[in-house]
């Protein structure tokens, strides 16, 4: 390509480029919504310039002689910021560090002239923190903010703030190609009001001075600064540009929100043509669930990808939600004779090299390149002209009450498809093959969860704490963070001493705050370095600041030397965290590290100066500072590689784990999968005893255990030492509160029941006896049902409870005895108990029977022969209610069953006497029983006297 170019001063600019891209018709537009508001959201289809020629505008850099302001753009990632910063400087004709430059974590480069710099997000909070002012710069622009990553919003919060009490005169812009534009606008106009011109050089210093307090000194590249808490938005699925791929058109519009909000600035540009294509999986496919995808799904899509290098020109981009997706399906892909095109692989992980490659481009043979949502934004992968996309990202999610977090695998939104869609057509027409039907494209949500709603918000929680705004209350978010979330964090806060009870930070917290750390790593560094040293604390910061690879393994001491030794990509970008932490540290010490919870000497036995101990040294700093960060999850193994954690959550280490054999460890990574009884342990380091002591010593506690145990089933009373729920050790009291006692036999008696006692044949009688009298006669008789009698425990079991030690005491009470308490003594019916429910009837034989009460109604069971001369029916309670006859045989079998023996005697016996008398022939029979004498003998006895 030939290359027209102007020049300013020795400068040389790219304009073949720069006027062909067609956010330029949209500049004077936003100029104008800027300098009338000061605020305005720009909508920009994928490809049109958006992230680089609009900043270099605003810079003033593309127009000869005119003022120079200094512009601050915000990525949501490090490759972002990183590849919009060599595309700006490419068309100025400069390299990076010159009047553009970026920092992100771990990286700086920026320079004394630097006019334009590009950071993350996570940066921008740190300089907002320090610097509240932004004093120097001109204009800030948050890209991408469609993707609501919870630093980008937490930023434009602060920034709003900023505009309406500070700097009025500072310029923000919202940038998107797919975002909720009059949402940003409604957001952005609660600061918008009188502005100051932004032209000329804005209050705090001169274009590219030192003293403006933005951009460096001249430093080719450094150490950078922290994205924030790198954990926040690590992992989170993207929605790019997409929308307008494939709309050709020309002019902008300019208009305000449906309320009067910030100007919305639209370019209709001219990016390529995007055809779709639907390409459904032919199999059933199951639903991802948690971290699996099924295998079916990834097979299609290797399919696709084959398909669309066979039919279509170009690059292919392939959208897949993780690393172990991408890794699995460039196994199914082969290697590149085979398909006849080099597999490269891009993620946040990879190494800066890697990506560089990729976005650079240039090679003679056609590339298939397999990527997470980080190549959905703000980049243009040279060559693609088409995409594949498996419809599939991966979304934080954070179980607040046990204090674990995982990814799960979900269906990516109708915004992230067409930012993913864009990338076919940012250089020329292309397509996209979608893995699903158009059917199902009609039901995907349309944007993806804000992180704000799903994510751990102590880092948040943290900066609105530094920001004087500790429940976020006075923040302009487009969502407010979940309460519950939100005080879950605020808990954690004041438990590493970063808070104070009432949620203002304290000074230790604003010193942690500047580490650029996830809080509970920051308490790790700062007092685990008190005791083993800034070196190896910052080391095993660093590698839990970003989770090792699983070739580590999962013991985290074996992860550090396997990153000290190492020449991957990961450990590079380690060391480079060590050093970085190193250093921050050295910049806030003196917080008073260790004065706060948690804090003060650790007697781990860990050296503090670090230095050469070896592998024994490398556990005890790995198991210390672990814990540090992670009290709630000190472990205690329960055998068979189970675990309990002093948050009261199980866990489970892998089979074949070296860890197995340890009896405590601190877990540092662990994820709970969906549906799972337990926690799966991902990375964690040995420790022992006297470590989980201390570094959860705002978990221990000795307390008096008096009550009753469900799983030993009696009475335990004993003196327990706990770390959170962890039993250490626990010794029997040997005199235990006589109240709490009663109250634990109380609690067997209910979880238990009645059974607890004995009960005789005599006991279990009169229960019935005086359930039948309180059902039938009512007051004063008691309710002697389960649930009455255990709610008026003390009053007939007085006493005895007060004697009993155990379940052993209580299945000696004698139940019946307690229970001849409730009978209504004071009013003197008691008395009358028995002639009114009578245990025994007797009958005209001369016999005593006992009357059985179990049934609804009373049962007297008695043979045949004892009742003769009987006339009526036996009736009780006072004469309500009759007793149900049962007439036996002389056997003792049932023959007949009335209520009624008069009837019987005319009616039924007739029929009973001519079946029993052949069976029974030694026994009287006589033909009227009413007149007949009774007996319980044979006829011959009988007549013997």
């Amino acid at each position: 390509m030939s290359v027209v170019a102007a020049r300013i001063g020795r400068v040389t600019i790219r304009t073949d480029v720069l006027d062909h891209l067609p956010v330029r018709s949209a500049v004077p537009a936003l100029w104008d919504a800027l300098e009338a508001r000061g605020t305005a959201v720009l909508c920009a289809p994928p490809g049109t310039g958006k992230t680089t020629l609009v900043p270099l505008a605003l810079a003033g850099l593309l127009r000869p002689g005119g003022p120079v302001r200094r512009v601050v753009v915000a990525e949501p990632r490090r490759i972002a910021a990183r590849a919009a910063a060599r595309r700006m400087a490419w068309l100025l004709g400069e390299e990076v560090g010159e009047r553009v430059g970026f920092t992100v974590r771990g990286e700086r480069r920026v320079g004394r002239r630097t006019v334009v710099e590009v950071v993350t997000t996570g940066v921008l909070l740190q300089r907002l923190q320090r610097d509240q002012e932004l004093a120097g710069v001109a204009v800030v622009m948050l890209d991408e903010c469609h993707e609501r990553h919870l630093d980008a919003d937490t930023a434009a919060a602060f920034l709003l703030d900023v505009r309406a009490t500070l700097r009025p005169d500072l310029w923000l812009v919202a940038a998107s190609a797919t975002t909720d534009a009059e949402g940003w606008a409604a957001l952005l106009d609660g600061a918008a009001g009188s502005t100051t011109p932004a032209g000329g050089v804005p209050a705090g210093g001169a274009p590219g001075s030192a003293d403006g307090g933005f951009a460096a000194p001249a430093t080719a590249t450094g150490g950078g600064e922290a994205d924030g808490d790198p954990a926040s938005g690590a992992a989170r699925g993207a929605t790019d540009e997409g929308r307008g791929a494939g709309v050709r058109g020309a002019g902008d519009q300019v208009r305000g929100a449906g309320g009067g909000g910030a100007p919305i600035v639209t370019a209709h540009g001219t990016a390529h043509p995007v055809d779709v294509v639907w390409a459904p999986p032919e199999r059933a496919v199951r639903p991802a669930h948690g971290m699996r995808v099924d295998p079916v799904l990834l097979e299609h899509v290797a399919a696709v990808v084959r398909r669309a290098l066979r039919e279509r020109d170009g690059d292919v981009l392939c959208f897949l939600p993780g690393v172990g997706e991408i890794s699995r399906v460039a196994g199914q892909l082969g290697g590149g004779e085979r398909l006849g095109a080099e597999v490269l692989q891009v993620h946040g992980r990879a190494p800066a090299a890697v990506q560089d490659a990729v976005l650079a481009g240039g090679t003679t043979l056609r590339r298939v390149v397999l990527a997470t949502s980080v190549a959905e934004s703000s980049l243009t992968v040279p060559g693609v002209r088409v995409v594949v996309d498996a419809g599939l990202a991966r979304e934080p999610r954070t179980d607040h009450a046990r204090g674990l977090g995982a990814l799960t695998t979900v269906r990516a939104s109708r915004a992230a498809t067409r930012q993913r869609a864009g990338r076919a057509g940012r250089e020329a027409p292309g397509v996209v093959y979608r893995c699903w039907s158009e059917a199902d494209d009609a039901r995907l949500p349309r944007w993806p969860a804000p992180e704000i709603a799903v994510a751990d918000l102590a880092s948040f929680a943290l900066h609105c704490a530094c920001w004087g705004d500790p429940d976020a209350s006075g923040l302009a978010l487009l969502d407010p963070p979940p309460g519950g979330a939100m005080t879950a964090a605020r808990e954690v806060l004041v438990a590493i001493g970063a808070t104070d009870d009432a949620g203002r930070v304290t000074e230790r917290g604003a010193r942690m705050a500047r580490l650029g750390l996830h809080p509970r790593l920051a308490r790790a560094l700062v007092d685990g370095a008190r005791e083993v040293g800034p070196r190896p604390a910052a080391e095993v910061v660093a590698l839990l600041s970003e989770e090792p690879p699983r070739e580590y393994g999962d013991d985290l001491s074996a992860a550090l030397r396997a990153a000290r030794r190492g020449g991957d990509a990961y450990a590079g970008r380690w060391r480079a965290e060590a050093r970085r932490l190193a250093g921050a540290l050295g910049e806030v010490r003196g917080d008073g590290a260790g004065a706060g919870p948690g804090g003060g000497g650790t007697g781990s036995g860990a050296s503090r100066d670090g230095g050469g101990q070896g592998a024994g040294f490398d556990d005890a700093v790995a198991g210390l500072v672990a814990a540090l960060a992670f009290p709630e999850r000190v472990a205690r193994a329960r055998g068979g590689g189970a675990l309990l954690m002093a948050s009261g959550t199980g866990a489970e280490l892998a089979a074949g784990s070296g860890l197995r054999e340890a009896e405590w460890l601190a877990i540092a990574v662990a994820d709970r999968p969906v549906a799972a009884a337990s926690a799966r342990v991902r990375l964690a380091a040995v420790i022992d005893e006297e470590t989980a002591r201390t570094a959860a010593a705002t978990l221990h506690t000795t307390a008096d255990e008096v009550g009753w145990s469900v799983d030993r089933g009696d009475l335990v009373a004993r003196r327990v030492e706990r770390l959170g729920r962890i039993e250490v050790r626990a010794k029997p009291l040997a005199r235990p509160d006589p109240e709490r006692v009663r109250e634990g036999l109380l609690d067997g008696l209910r979880g238990e029941g009645l059974g607890l006692l004995r009960w005789s044949a005599d006991a279990r009688s009169l229960r019935q006896r005086m359930a039948f009298a309180h059902r039938v006669l009512g007051e004063p008789w008691p309710d002697v049902s389960d649930a009455a009698l255990l709610d008026r425990a003390d009053a007939w079991l007085a006493g005895v409870l007060d004697r009993a030690r155990g379940r052993a005491d209580l299945g000696r009470v004698d139940a019946g005895q307690a229970l001849s308490r409730l009978l209504p003594w004071a009013t003197g019916d008691a008395a009358r108990f028995d002639e009114l429910v009578p245990e025994r009837i007797e009958v005209p034989s001369g016999s005593r029977i006992r009357v059985d009460y179990a049934e609804e109604q009373p049962v007297l069971a008695v043979k045949l022969q004892e009742l003769f001369g009987w006339q009526e029916t036996p009736r009780i309670a006072g004469g309500r209610m009759p007793v149900v006859v049962h007439l036996l045989s002389p056997a003792g079998r049932p023959a007949a069953v009335t209520a009624d023996l008069a009837s019987f005697w005319r009616e039924g016996y007739r029929s009973v006497r001519a079946e029993l008398r052949g069976r029974y022939p030694k026994h009287p029979w006589p033909q009227d029983p009413s007149a007949a004498e009774p007996t319980r003998h044979t006829a011959a006895r009988a007549r013997r006297g």
